[in-house]
């Protein structure tokens, strides 16, 4: 019998994100992004890792949009509210660099099964 830290049969590791209900099921790698979130949720591309001083966990930057029943990039969306006091007069050069370093619009490129999404 397995222990509870050893990966599924495949090798995979499994780890648990919380995902806002109402978020959009994840799209195939390579479909258009529909802001599922899980991405961000598992861990910050380098831009949201710098903003969020962390390598692991969910980026700092992402935000929930009731609105849009959907996650967006805060760095994108919100550039204000998640750069620094000093870099704040740079949010929107900033924000357009962002939006070429993170490929937003490219596609998916998650490759992370999600299991229990409906």
């Amino acid at each position: 019998m397995a222990s509870a830290d050893a990966p599924p049969p495949g090798g995979a590791a499994q780890r648990v994100i919380a995902i806002h209900p109402a978020a959009p099921t994840k799209p195939a790698w390579g479909q258009p992004c529909n802001g599922c979130g899980v991405c961000c949720l598992q861990e910050p591309c380098p831009v949201g890792a710098l903003l969020s001083h962390k390598r692991h966990g969910a980026c700092d930057a992402l935000r929930w949009s009731e609105a849009d029943a959907r996650y967006h990039c805060g760095l994108l969306s919100q550039p204000r509210e998640v750069l620094p006091r000093w870099l704040r007069p740079l949010a929107a050069p900033i924000s357009r660099a962002a939006r070429r370093w993170i490929a937003a619009g490219i596609g998916c490129d998650c490759d992370t099964e999600v299991i229990g999404q409906a």
